[in-house]
């Protein structure tokens, strides 16, 4: 009865089955996990977000495919100070968020059986984005050698004639590393030849910890290849619930305006950006500066507090990370890292993220969230340092 498509494993796994079973038993769970910044203890300007999305012009409908000019404009406006002065309302297209925006791109650039390439590890909802499109994604790696890096040897590896898109998460989720510039040099060399776009996933672009002197700025400026920087509110003003994003394309100006072209209609055909967050985006953009200030403390405190209690032992450290809101732990190889993540629920009423979710390499890496809320955070990770040290 149903598509091939959809054709998942819908059993829950064990990590989740242990997740389930501690929830039904009740009592406090120090949860390193937690990535919703709604809930995570930050203080949001209520008056302005309210009153933003009350206006009176969302009582008329006048729709347009790529989005309201004055929303267009406000996210041009987001990409002028940080390196992409020339980019146009003209190059934005508004999506509902950036899982449509890849639906939209996947639509654009892939025919059913087409392949895109995704870094390895990074965030696993791309496979399910691409197969819903029926479009496949073969990994290329990213290597740790004090930082992370394209294995470009690997990326030429998984290109195939059916190739057509390259994805790059900047800063990646959850490494944390940002692309530096010979990269995307070889990356525009890579695709320019064989005509490949590039995907770039820019949501935690502002949240920068430690940035190299090289790294790219922004992708929406870039012009050796046909580019589509990705982006939205959810992130960048800590709004997840307010549903706007938008795509950003770049490059060849004759490539890109065919490509905005066909992209219009794909929008149009779904018009699924509603008006009043449309009217509302210049002031929640604007919310911004107050959120990721309040974000970055948090980022900072909490890197300062894992930091301290790893110098105290010896089993575990920590990998470089340049930006988002994600650490990285490498842990003892003793146990798949689903199981150690399971016993540290189980035993300490910890959790954290296993390495597996992302495609870590090999076992021996745990995924915390850098936004927790502060006691939790610390008490946590103390929690799991003890228990990993048994």
């Amino acid at each position: 009865m149903f598509s091939k498509r959809t054709q998942w494993d819908l059993r829950s796994n064990l990590f989740s089955a242990a997740l389930n079973e501690h929830q039904k038993k009740g009592g406090k769970l120090f949860d390193l996990t937690a990535s919703n910044p709604t809930r995570a203890g930050l203080t949001y300007d209520e008056r302005a977000i309210l009153a933003a999305i009350a206006s009176p012009q969302s009582l008329e409908y006048d729709p347009h495919p790529q989005g309201l000019f004055a929303a267009r404009t406000a996210v041009a406006g987001y990409y002028q100070p940080i390196g992409a002065a020339e980019l146009e309302p003209g190059h934005i297209v508004l999506t509902t968020s950036t899982s449509e925006a890849y639906s939209f791109c996947f639509r654009l650039l892939c025919d059913a059986g087409d392949q895109v390439l995704a870094p390895q590890p990074s965030y696993p909802l791309l496979e399910y984005l691409a197969t819903l499109q029926d479009v496949s994604i073969a990994p290329y790696t990213l290597v740790y050698d004090h930082g992370w890096q394209i294995d470009f040897a690997s990326l030429r590896e998984a290109i195939t004639p059916r190739t057509r898109a390259i994805v790059v998460v900047h800063p990646n989720n959850p490494t944390g590393s940002y692309l530096k510039r010979n990269e995307l040099r070889e990356l525009n060399r890579i695709c320019a030849a064989q005509d490949i776009a590039i995907i770039a996933d820019e949501v935690f672009l502002d949240f920068a910890i430690n940035q190299s002197q090289d790294f790219v700025a922004t992708f929406a400026a870039n012009q050796d290849a046909l580019t589509f920087a990705l982006s939205g509110l959810s992130k960048i003003a800590a709004l997840p619930q307010m549903k706007i994003a938008w795509i950003a394309a770049s490059g060849p100006p004759a490539l890109r305006q065919d490509a905005l072209a066909r992209l219009e209609i794909i929008s149009d055909t779904f018009l699924s950006v509603s008006t009043p967050l449309q009217l509302a985006t210049p002031a929640l953009l604007y919310e911004r500066f107050t959120m990721q200030k309040q974000i970055m403390e948090r980022v900072r405190v909490n890197l300062d507090a894992l930091d301290d209690q790893l110098q105290r032992q010896k089993l575990c450290h920590r990998l470089e990370i340049e930006g988002g809101w994600y650490a990285v732990v490498r842990v003892p190889a003793v146990a798949p890292d689903e199981e150690i993540a399971i016993e540290l629920l189980e035993k300490e009423s910890v959790l954290v993220h296993p390495g597996h979710f992302y495609d870590f390499p090999a076992p021996g890496y745990l995924v915390l969230s850098l936004i927790t809320p502060v006691e939790d955070f610390r008490e946590g990770v103390r929690r799991m340092l003890r228990r990993l040290a048994v």
